[in-house]
């Protein structure tokens, strides 16, 4: 099991909006994350420059590797009108690299 942890950008007041989405998050996209080794999955918000942050705990693929699969291209769209997002609806996301680490 490994650790992974990258940053994406939230569009400036969607906040509520975020955590509602992710409040209800479709039971088949969590399941291909399960599927898939993904453990355990945080997502943090700085507010200030409404960078959201992410964590998980893999056992497989992480989420990024993904992207082909329908049910992750389908919830990358339909987040895209709150998201930064790349030409194809993926979030623009940067991998974060690890600096220190305490057990």
């Amino acid at each position: 099991m490994h650790k992974v942890a990258f940053k994406m950008r939230l569009k400036p007041g969607m906040k509520d909006e975020y955590e509602k989405r992710h409040a209800a998050i479709w039971p088949e996209l969590v399941e291909l994350l399960k599927e898939n080794g993904i453990a355990d999955y945080t997502i943090f918000l700085d507010e200030e420059t409404n960078t959201l942050f992410a964590v998980q705990c893999l056992s497989g693929k992480s989420s990024q590797e993904l992207g082909k699969a329908d049910i992750v291209q389908r919830w990358w769209k339909y987040m895209a009108d709150i998201m930064e997002t790349n030409a194809d609806f993926s979030p623009v996301s940067t991998p974060l690299t690890r600096v220190f680490h305490l057990d």
